[in-house]
């Protein structure tokens, strides 16, 4: 895993997908490997003390189970055997079935599968998803959730993604950040369940489907009420009952993120994306201040009071920015500033701006 986990986690994370993984290797395979062991020791014991009462030898039982071995391969016997008692001849016959079985049943597929997991991939990955506590469950791997995938895996967030499939590209990257992938119709219970959703701190909903979207939300909350849950969406009316109707915290619209974009870039200004908290928008702006505007010749202190907003960065002409500059600053035509506030407030100081002062 590449991202800056302690040691023990990594350690700890793996030995339990090991084990998850080897437990579902055993569900699959149990019924023959129990014959197989019931044929060797107890058969071996039946087989052993069935000798004793017809008059042969005695084997220890260390021994018996090598017998029964011998059986299911058809090894040669010794002088004097088989034996021609009935009940003991049955067990010269049936061995070899009992072994025809186990090996039928996939014994042989166990055992190489076990040493390659490579070659069970997706039982891997979901045995890697079970083992996730506290993590971000990413729907829908593809431009845009690839993005926010990588945006996650750089904050050191683990995360678990879900799609149908994926290229042969995203799977290598996702390997790379360590991040396992869970394959499968995310709008049923078990695909969720099995990325951990029970267990996760947030859920974001990537595809590009608004009805999937809708479904799958509505099954997450079923499952855990209390996941943070945030969802792509197209049809901005669609956003906004989402986030009334089915307490989602973000339902990110893209035609209203890309609005405040356009409009800046025609402006020739940049208006970073707009957050809402507590169904209030707020705006991050980056602009150039125009000659005659309000703000030239003002007080960087005097503009946040008066106008409400947070100057968030000043640069002067090719001087280095300034984070947070002082308040007794004075802002000048020509100056580049950096501010947050109400997004209406930013639209208004947008406008003014481009208007000189007295008119």
């Amino acid at each position: 895993m590449p991202r800056n986990r302690p040691w023990r986690i990594r350690l700890s994370r793996t030995l339990r997908a090991i084990w998850h993984d080897s437990w579902a290797l055993w569900r699959e395979f149990r019924v023959p490997f129990v014959v197989f062991i019931l044929a060797l020791f107890v058969g071996g014991w039946a087989y052993g003390e069935l000798l004793v009462q017809a008059g042969y030898e005695y084997y220890p039982f260390i021994d018996r189970p090598f017998m029964m071995l011998e059986l299911m391969v058809l090894e040669s016997p010794p002088p004097g055997y088989p034996p021609p008692e009935p009940y003991l001849i049955a067990f010269w016959y049936a061995m070899p079935f009992i072994a025809i079985y186990v090996l039928g049943r996939g014994a042989v597929d166990f055992i190489r599968l076990f040493f390659n997991r490579s070659e069970r991939h997706d039982a891997w990955e979901l045995a890697v998803a079970s083992t996730y506590r506290n993590h971000v469950i990413l729907v829908g791997i593809g431009h845009v959730g690839l993005r926010v995938l990588r945006e996650l895996a750089a904050m050191s967030f683990d995360v678990v993604g879900v799609d149908l499939k994926v290229s042969p590209e995203i799977d290598d990257e996702c390997s790379r950040l360590g991040v396992p992938l869970v394959f499968g119709d995310a709008r049923e219970s078990t695909i969720l369940t099995a990325a951990g959703l029970p267990y996760a701190r947030a859920l974001v909903v990537c595809t590009s489907d608004d009805y999937m979207n809708l479904q799958l939300t509505m099954h997450a909350r079923e499952l855990n009420p209390d996941v943070r849950i945030v969802v792509r969406a197209w049809d901005s009316t669609l956003a906004r009952q989402m986030r009334q109707f089915f307490n989602v915290e973000a339902v990110l619209s893209a035609s209203d993120l890309a609005a405040p974009a356009f409009a800046g870039a025609a402006l020739g200004i940049d208006i970073a994306q707009t957050l809402r908290i507590d169904s209030q928008e707020y705006s991050m702006i980056q602009l150039i201040v125009q000659p005659g505007s309000f703000m030239d010749g003002a007080k960087i202190g005097e503009l946040e009071n008066d106008e409400d907003i947070d100057i968030m960065l000043h640069q002067h002409d090719e001087e280095p920015p300034v984070v947070h500059p002082p308040s007794d600053t004075i802002v000048q035509a020509g100056d580049t500033l950096v501010m947050f506030a109400k997004h209406a407030k930013i639209t208004e100081i947008v406008e003014r701006n481009y208007t000189k002062k007295g008119r």
